[in-house]
């Protein structure tokens, strides 16, 4: 057991040294050279940086992959933790008078706007940014002064694509998400930030998974079949309404979430995704206050209640299942996730398969003998009278 931790150790410090060396063997133009690096967890970037106690400065070079006409950008949010919101960033972009020079600009993003304004920075330069292409890459060369003379700070980086020379919105994939970091830039180490905005996200594709994609159909199904059942009632009624009153609940909570995560979110819209979602929120609302209007069974209203009531649900149904999956294709999580969502829908769609079957024959045994019993109580009252 001994020899497996030692050899369990020495794996990890031969790994470790070899992330360092693939780190520090980079190389940069002028002979920069520095004495720290970090290779970043996400979008293949990476930090160097050589820290200068007397006077609490950092030289920094921030490196990160990228098309030609696309945009990086590296910054401190001293204030808000792990956000872009609230971060001074430098971003370096194709210059726009078509040379093929590069632009740096330096801006404070006082949330995810796109509207960028140069020389807004929360924290001194005492010497002028760089920026230079190639390989690739786009390095960004700076000397900041560290907010508040600290050395820990909240480090954030980011890459995108511009449009007509313009710099555009950064994906939302899970890799953009999660580009940030505490750095100490006196002892090296570095700790993931906690992303609020990613773990609101999803949340809110889980809320609105299990609202409209489970419970809401699990509801549907349960009316459906066992109202068949006569020893199911009233219980069947009582599960549909709990069943539809929880998804109503958590959905709501979902959406809610949605806008307020699509507020923060200025230049970024997915409309097919909101308007579906909008578009569930108003024909569920419409089931709730329907309820409150359902008629008498032997109201002669209650046929054209049924009629909209049933459309209504099936489609909060159909038009949930389609908002997932686009829903989905927006977080890009693991592929596990759709997978999981398609057995789902697979398992709900055999149960009702399997209770069609099963109830159809007794339903119309039902129907048969209560047309039996209307004839047979047609005939007795002719008799009678």
């Amino acid at each position: 057991m001994s020899r497996l931790l030692l050899l369990g150790a020495a794996v990890l410090l031969l790994a470790s040294a070899a992330t360092a060396q693939d780190c520090l063997s980079a190389t940069f133009s002028g002979g920069r050279t520095f004495g720290r690096c970090n290779n970043l967890p996400s979008l293949s970037a990476s930090l160097h940086w050589t820290y200068h106690p007397e006077n609490g400065t950092a030289d920094v070079a921030f490196r990160a992959p990228s098309d030609a006409s696309g945009w990086v950008a590296w910054g401190i949010n001293p204030d808000r933790g792990g956000s872009m919101g609230g971060s001074s960033v430098f971003v370096a972009s194709p210059s726009q008078d078509g040379s093929g020079a590069v632009s740096i600009l330096m801006t404070h993003l006082e949330s995810t706007s796109p509207s960028l304004t140069n020389n807004t920075l929360k924290f001194k330069v005492p010497v002028g940014p760089a920026a230079e292409y190639s390989n690739g890459a786009y390095t960004i060369f700076a000397t900041v002064e560290l907010p508040g003379n600290s050395t820990q700070q909240f480090t954030v980086w980011q890459a995108g694509a511009t449009s007509n020379g313009a710099i555009s919105p950064h994906p939302t994939a899970p890799a953009n998400l999660a580009s940030t970091q505490r750095l100490d830039f006196l002892s090296g180490s570095s700790t993931a930030a906690s992303n609020s905005r990613l773990h609101r996200r999803n949340i809110h594709g889980m809320l609105n998974a299990i609202a409209w994609g489970v419970l809401i159909p699990v509801g549907a199904i349960i009316a459906r079949y066992l109202r068949v059942f006569e020893s199911a009632d009233p219980a069947w009624f009582y599960l549909h309404i709990a069943c539809q009153c929880s998804g109503y609940i958590l959905g709501v909570a979902g959406w809610g979430l949605g806008l307020k995560l699509g507020s923060e979110s200025a230049g970024v819209t997915y409309q097919p995704h909101r308007s579906i979602g909008i578009a569930i929120f108003c024909l569920a609302t419409l089931q709730v206050f329907a309820l409150l209007l359902r008629p008498d069974k032997k109201n002669r209203y209650r046929l054209y209640w049924n009629i909209y009531h049933h459309s209504v649900g099936y489609s909060v149904i159909v038009l949930g299942a389609v908002n997932i999956f686009k829903g989905l294709d927006i977080l890009k999580p693991d592929s596990g996730y759709k997978t999981a969502y398609i057995v789902v829908l697979a398992t709900l769609g055999g149960v009702a398969l399997c209770l069609e079957a099963i109830t159809w024959p007794i339903a119309i045994r039902k129907r048969r003998r209560n047309a039996a019993d209307k004839a047979s109580n047609g005939n007795g009252w002719q008799q009678g009278a």
